[in-house]
């Protein structure tokens, strides 16, 4: 017996609504119709079969009598619930059934045509629906084995196929329903995690945007408050001429000290607007990868960075490139080093290396490393980067979402960059996450940001 508490979340998940809609599922129906006709009058006019034309053209024009009523009761642009769909799509099927049943069962060549519905639920429906569509349509092809009317064929010859033949056939017909079935499923699944992980990762990158910009308000508001402080100074240094012997003397010095301690604070920021604009929009690659990784200095692993140019670099190319802020920039380093700083053991090692060619950064932990069978499908959205223990670990602070490597990879490749993965050589243990870029395009993004 079902409790009242798992029929209600049965009932709550059919009255939900699926991603089908009536536009979508009156197109199919039309060109099913279309289809269907033209066999029937090819069949009956054109070749001359005999067969019971008369049932035929009248499911026929069910199937669009029951187009146009759903066209008439609803907007194109409603969406069913997941019930009401599946029922619609289970309608198609005893349809197009009773079309086999009329024309040779399972002998007919359209019987494929059977897989068509439980596609449409694969990539729409739950798997549930899914599921119970499948064994409607693998009932309906038992059934069309011993159960059908004559195939069409020519007069006074009647065509029939041995039952190996139409158990065959069966074989097929349910081999498809399960591959493709299970391949659109596999495929809108994909396509619904990619859409709600870059949703996940363009509020992170507004988010991040919205911070930016209250930097610059900051800093901005501390050009402002220069004047308010001098005032401030003035006056305090006026009234302490007057009052200096009095008992608000000690408060008049403690007001203008501490007047002249906030001028001293916001000094940095009471520059030009271009001065100011200029010191805070761009970085050099090590205030970068300092300001990355500032967040966790602070904590029981020990977080290193060295930064200088590649043994290698000559010229021009020793000059260490500079970089415009960018959120998603430094969002994007800020999460791999943290992904390293929660499974290292010890230490994290940051290494930003410069040429005439590459600027590159690498984070090295000596945590567990990256399992070695997920290494090439990271990236990818709700995949974790570590193995199954640390993966616990994860689920148990962060949700176990699988979404912070995939958004720092979205957001560093927007800038240009290439993200590779190895693990340390043995007897090390660890991962190494290295992020490069050519260097034309890392200093391009300057140039387009300042032209």
């Amino acid at each position: 017996m079902f409790s009242s508490d798992t029929l209600r979340r049965q009932r709550e998940a059919w009255s939900a609504d699926s991603r089908l809609r009536l536009q979508t599922i009156v197109w199919l129906r039309w060109i099913a119709v279309l289809g269907q006709l033209t066999a029937v009058l090819v069949v009956w006019l054109f070749l001359q079969f005999p067969m019971p034309v008369g049932y035929c053209l009248g499911f026929v024009a069910l199937s669009a009598w029951v187009n146009v009523a759903l066209s008439v009761k609803y907007p194109a642009r409603h969406r069913f619930s997941v019930g009401t769909a599946t029922a619609l799509l289970a309608y198609d099927l005893l349809q197009l059934t009773v079309l086999l049943y009329l024309t040779g069962g399972l002998q007919n060549p359209f019987a494929m045509l059977l897989l068509a519905p439980v596609t449409v639920s694969a990539a729409t429906l739950p798997a549930a629906s899914t599921i119970m569509l499948g064994l409607i349509a693998l009932a309906a092809a038992v059934l069309l084995i011993y159960f059908y009317w004559p195939l069409p064929w020519y007069y006074g010859m009647r065509y029939v196929m041995p039952l190996p033949y139409k158990i065959g056939v069966l074989a097929a017909v349910g081999a498809g329903i399960v591959f493709i079935a299970f391949y659109v499923w596999r495929l809108a699944r994909e396509a619904e995690l990619m859409s709600h992980a870059l949703a996940a990762t363009e509020q992170i990158l507004a988010r991040e945007q919205k911070l930016h910009a209250l930097d610059g308000l900051a800093a901005a508001a501390a050009h402002e408050l220069g004047t308010p402080l001098s005032t401030i100074t003035l006056v305090t240094s006026e009234l302490l001429r007057e009052l200096k012997s009095t008992p608000h003397g000690e408060d008049l010095v403690l007001l203008r000290d501490q007047a002249a301690r906030c001028r001293e604070i916001l000094q940095k920021l009471t520059r030009t607007p271009g001065e100011q604009d200029d010191w805070y929009a761009r970085l050099t690659l090590r205030e970068l990868v300092d300001e990355a990784s500032q967040a966790y200095r602070c904590g029981p692993t020990v977080v290193t960075v060295e930064a200088g140019p590649d043994t290698l670099a000559s010229g021009t190319g020793v000059l260490e490139p500079i970089v415009v802020r960018r959120p998603g920039l430094i969002y994007g380093l800020g999460n791999l080093i943290e992904n390293a700083v929660d499974y290292a053991e010890r230490g994290v090692a940051i290494d930003a290396r410069w040429s005439q060619t590459t600027v590159s950064i690498s984070i090295a932990d000596d945590g567990p490393g990256f399992a070695p069978e997920l290494i090439e499908t990271l990236g990818e959205p709700y995949i974790s980067t570590r193995r199954q223990n640390a993966l616990k670990q994860q689920r148990s602070r962060a949700g176990g979402l699988g979404l912070g490597f995939f958004i720092a990879k979205t957001l560093l490749e927007r800038s240009g960059a290439q993200i590779s993965l190895e693990n340390r050589q043995k007897p090390e243990h660890g991962a190494i996450v290295t992020v490069s870029w050519p260097r034309d395009s890392f200093e391009r993004q300057d140039a387009n940001a300042t032209a």
